[in-house]
């Protein structure tokens, strides 16, 4: 059974860093496409970075050059750094795993098998 369980959101302020964290258990990090995905309140969820099994890294236009994606194989874990953060990065973050290796593997596919309950970034001024 796969789990994957994400951690490390929080309050902080605008300009503020965040390390979330998604423990995966019943899954290899390294195996297929993993990913951040994000949706904040009345808006559709979106993605936010992924890295595939080869250690590839995409992310949204919109954290470029702020967030960055990686992983621990040997702790089995998904990691998302995220800096210089703004109003506009409030939302709830979750954890996404591929269960097929040969697809799209960027944050604007739909591409998920496997989902984290999420964890709550909220940004203030």
């Amino acid at each position: 059974q796969v789990q994957l369980v994400e951690s490390g959101g929080g309050s902080v302020q605008a300009g503020g860093s965040l390390r979330l964290s998604c423990a995966a258990s019943g899954y290899t990090v390294s195996r297929y496409c993993m990913g951040w995905f994000r949706q904040a309140p009345g808006k559709e969820r979106e993605g936010v970075a992924t890295i595939y099994a080869g250690g590839s890294t995409r992310y949204a236009d919109p954290v470029k050059g702020r967030f960055t994606i990686s992983r621990d194989n040997a702790e089995n874990t998904l990691y998302l750094q995220m800096n210089s953060l703004k109003l506009e990065d409030t939302a709830m973050y979750y954890c996404a795993a591929a269960s097929l290796a040969g697809i799209t593997c960027s944050p604007g596919s739909s591409w998920p098998r496997y989902w984290g309950q999420g964890t709550q970034v909220t940004v203030s001024s």
